[in-house]
């Protein structure tokens, strides 16, 4: 779904594409695998205390809050429900990067309940549940957590802690100020399954000129894991606190050249995608969550998918149906194709009629009488621009759509000095080929300047202009098969069958109006035998001179559209 017609040139020209990890390296299926104390064994206090966390909040419920909801319900929830009431939470934030509730139960006991990032959690604890007790969070013990989920980290598991606190004392209102001295209960760990074409889709992209670059709030162990189980090669991951202490010109260089991004929050995602951009790429992000919103909106194009938050959907330009970088592969070819087309149509166009116009301005100059008259001239337009029309349907060579191309408003200039002249030297010789031989031989051998009746004079300019307007169909129609491909056309580069159609349909209809009492109404007459003669012989010259300047703009230039 294009949101915004921009975006689609904007995919076409996009060289580097940031995404999450979520959903795009894995199939974004969270399972809740384990739910383990501090002990490393399986413990169901430790679900039941995540359960109340994820139930109660009142924030958007993300898919790991709904896999521990399942996993509960799937045992029971019933009476966890029953029994507890909230009292009140404090939400989640990606610079804490965990949430709390708090719950008073039947008895009257209230409990601070916080879940959170690994390392963000044993920040705010001070006491962990094992071998049989409540013992301080001394180094060893922290590094026994640490050990566990790292373990389960390095499996492709993302590990989420789960801390409480009974009787809770704050001082007014709960806050962050109370996520503290907390006992570390245990841990839940998740998998989210990779997708096996990831790494196809990866090297498809990388093989049309689009660089993949993973920004993920996971720590690096599980993003190292996830991306070794699809195939990607990660050499170094820069962490998001990293980040803080360099300036944005250093991270533009390292951002160049590092793959993978990790521990990111929102704002370092949107400044990731800022640099990248001010190192001169075309940056599409691709998420589908709140924290990816900012990065889409400072990337040239933002990508969701409609199972999406509203936020992210809101902000993107382009919306999946599915969300698969393969999807997206289809998307950036597209995006060349139509940019391709685009360009085609308005570098040959412009050509032609800066072309037109450089040879009515040297007629005008030299003629006592108009080369064309103002009704020819606008339905030859009209018929070259329904012609014109079947344009956006042109079949575009493989090699074009194998790199991304970005606008260059310079190169339009820079056509139309190259190939507008070109057309007006055979407007110049049908000058000169209707003025000196066939219009004398047809009004008594003298040119117009000589004659004397006036019914030969209109014959004259009559003539004229009928020769004219049909080379400049014929012209303008045929180098269109001639600029739309730097390859040779009709043998190595084919138009698609619209354009051939309307193309020459529009030459038979321009060819035939003279014959027609169309043609009479409009004071054209109809053209000798000899003169298509004449027509077949300038046109192939004319076909052989743009081939020929073809070749030497796409040596001086490097390419031709």
């Amino acid at each position: 779904i294009i949101k915004n017609l921009n975006s689609i040139q904007n995919l076409g020209s996009m060289d580097i594409l940031c995404t999450d990890k979520t959903g795009t390296l894995t199939q974004d299926k969270v399972v809740l695998e384990y739910h383990l104390n501090v002990d490393g064994e399986e413990d169901g206090r430790v679900l039941r205390h995540a359960f109340l966390n994820s139930y109660f909040q009142t924030g958007l419920k993300n898919l790991i809050d709904i896999a521990v909801i399942s996993r509960q319900e799937a045992l029971g929830a019933e009476a966890l429900v029953s029994r507890y009431t909230k009292v009140d939470e404090i939400p989640f934030d990606f610079e804490r990067r965990r949430m709390s509730v708090v719950v008073r139960d039947t008895d009257g006991k209230t409990q601070l309940v916080t879940k959170g990032a690994v390392e963000e959690m044993l920040g705010c604890c001070a006491y962990a549940e094992c071998g049989g007790g409540i013992r301080p969070l001394t180094d060893e013990v922290r590094a026994l957590v640490a050990g566990r989920a790292g373990e389960l980290n390095e499996r492709g598991m993302r590990v989420i802690a789960v801390a409480q606190k009974t009787n809770p004392s704050p001082v007014g209102q709960f806050s962050v100020a109370d996520e503290s001295d907390m006992v570390l209960i245990g841990f839940l760990a998740f998998l989210d399954p990779p997708k096996e074409t990831t790494a196809a889709a990866v090297r498809a992209l990388t093989d049309y000129g689009v660089g993949v670059k993973i920004l993920t709030g996971d720590n690096e162990k599980v993003t190292r894991a996830i991306c070794a189980q699809v195939g990607l090669n990660v050499d170094r991951i820069l962490l998001g606190p990293e980040l803080d202490s360099i300036s944005d010109s250093e991270l533009g260089e390292m951002a160049e050249e590092v793959t993978v991004f990790a521990k990111l929050s929102p704002t370092q995602k949107a400044r990731i995608v800022s640099a990248l951009r001010s190192r001169g790429h075309s940056v599409g992000y691709m998420g589908d969550g709140i924290n990816d919103a900012a990065a889409m909106k400072a990337a040239d194009v933002g990508i969701s998918v409609d199972t999406a938050v509203d936020i992210a959907k809101e902000t993107a330009s382009v919306v999946l149906l599915e969300k698969d970088l393969m999807v997206l592969e289809q998307g950036v070819i597209e995006g060349r194709r139509t940019y391709a087309n685009m360009i085609k149509y308005i570098k040959i166009t412009a050509s032609s009629n800066f072309g037109n116009m450089f040879s009515v301005l040297a007629a005008s100059a030299f003629l006592p009488f108009l080369p064309m008259a103002s009704l020819h001239l606008i339905l030859l337009n009209l018929i070259y621009d329904i012609s014109c029309a079947a344009m956006s349907y042109d079949n575009v060579d493989e090699e074009y759509v194998k790199s991304p191309r970005k606008w260059d408003a310079g190169g339009i200039s820079r056509f139309m000095l190259w190939f507008g002249p070109t057309s007006s030297l055979f407007d110049i010789a049908t000058y000169l080929l209707m003025y000196f031989v066939l219009c004398p031989a047809l009004t008594g051998g003298e040119v117009y300047t000589h004659l004397t009746d006036p019914a030969a004079q209109a014959l004259y300019v009559s003539l004229f202009q009928t020769g004219w307007f049909v080379e400049s169909m014929w012209s303008q129609t045929l180098v269109i098969h001639m600029l739309r491909t730097p390859k040779l056309p009709f043998i190595q580069s084919r138009a698609s069958a619209p354009v051939t159609l309307l193309t020459f349909a529009g030459i038979l209809a321009v060819t035939a109006i003279p014959f027609t009492p169309l043609g009479a109404a409009l004071e054209l007459t109809a053209l000798p035998p000899v003169y298509f003669t004449f027509l077949a012989a300038l046109v192939a010259g004319y076909m052989a001179l743009s081939t020929a300047v073809k070749k030497l703009y796409i040596r001086r230039y490097g390419e031709l559209l």
